[in-house]
């Protein structure tokens, strides 16, 4: 393998991307706590009721989206939050407002995972603030 092509050829930025990135994902994730939460009363006035698994499932994916905003640092961060939107549409057996709250918000993941990408190629073509070539010396 070629030692070359796995060697940075840029300085890191001199701010941290990521950060921000982190930041906007646990914020999303609080934001879709939230909706989700509000779905609850639908669930029980319009869907039939809420029953110690509907809210039981519900209440277990809340409390996994809580547990994964401080997850956010870590590489698989991304993979888990969209898990999360596979459960949240999951939960539309519940109520068909439950699986359009986790299609809308697995489109904002998405995008976000679009996002993650393109600061991904940004660093490594050097294209971020405060980046220089590496000089081979």
């Amino acid at each position: 393998m070629n030692e070359e092509a796995a060697a940075p050829r840029f300085t890191p930025p001199t701010t941290d991307p990521w950060k921000g990135l982190r930041g906007v994902m646990a914020g999303t994730l609080i934001l879709e706590l939230i909706v989700v939460l509000l779905g609850l009363p639908v669930v029980w006035k319009i869907g039939g009721g809420l029953s110690w698994v509907s809210g039981g499932y519900l209440g277990l994916v809340a409390l996994a989206m809580v547990l994964a905003c401080g997850m956010q640092g870590r590489s698989y961060a991304l993979t888990l939050d969209l898990a999360l939107q596979v459960a949240v549409i999951v939960g539309g057996v519940f109520h068909w407002s439950i699986a359009a709250i986790g299609v809308v918000f697995l489109s904002v993941w998405l995008y976000i995972a679009y996002i993650k990408r393109d600061i991904q190629q940004r660093i490594d073509e050097g294209k971020l603030a405060g980046q220089r070539p590496i000089d081979e010396a």
